[in-house]
């Protein structure tokens, strides 16, 4: 199956959400880069066999160990928050099944991805080798550590809640980088944060949206 039609619709389902949580992000428009990525990458080979036809639907899906794939317009906001140039280096913690990270590679010039469950890391690390995302690299370890042998970053993104930004990858992260994170205590009230960094290191935090994704576990 090529999926075609279920693709383009989550295209017209991530629209419909930029649009009407525009006020929030203030974003009428996401980058059209960003766009072409999530229509690109096949979504479906991120998802368990058996949950293949529900890939495109607007929702989070369990993809094992107790982990989610997050939902196509969040992957957007999340991507299209960064900024990324093509120059840019990348940080994910969270790499689940790969599917964050292989949107980021057809972005960014590098893409560092911590995973902490030896599974995930490997399944995802074989199947963006398959997929020839040679730009990225998944390291299994404690995401609260950040990766500071590959720092600094232009963009750190984080796709499980923690309660605070962690202290390491403020450090990691470049003058005029940015952090995307969902901050909040596990399963209650989070809230989806954008952390700036200013050419003299001065950081700025701003809320975007309230959202609702599995804990960020500290230790390896």
């Amino acid at each position: 199956m090529t999926f075609e039609r279920e693709r383009q619709q989550m295209i017209a389902d991530i629209e419909s959400g930029v649009a009407f949580t525009r006020t929030m992000t203030g974003r009428n428009r996401l980058d059209p880069r960003v766009m072409e990525a999530m229509q690109r990458v096949p979504r479906e080979d991120f998802v368990p066999e058996n949950l293949r036809a529900s890939a495109f639907r607007d929702g989070a899906l369990p993809v094992g160990h107790g982990q989610t794939i997050s939902q196509p317009y969040i992957v957007a906001l999340m991507t299209d928050l960064l900024e990324l140039r093509d120059t840019s280096i990348v940080l994910e913690i969270g790499t689940g099944t790969g599917y964050q990270a292989a949107i980021l590679s057809q972005l960014a010039r590098q893409v560092y991805s911590i995973e902490r469950i030896p599974e995930l890391a490997r399944s995802a690390q074989q199947r963006l080798s398959e997929m020839s995302c040679d730009n990225v690299e998944i390291q299994c370890s404690d995401g609260y550590l950040g990766w500071p042998e590959k720092a600094p970053f232009d963009g750190i993104v984080v796709t499980a809640a923690a309660p605070e930004v962690p202290p390491a990858l403020l450090e990691q992260l470049k003058p005029g980088g940015r952090i995307v994170i969902p901050i909040g205590l596990p399963y209650s009230h989070q809230e989806l944060m954008l952390v700036t960094r200013d050419p003299q290191g001065n950081t700025d935090t701003r809320k975007i949206l309230d959202v609702a994704f599995v804990p960020m576990i500290e230790g390896a």
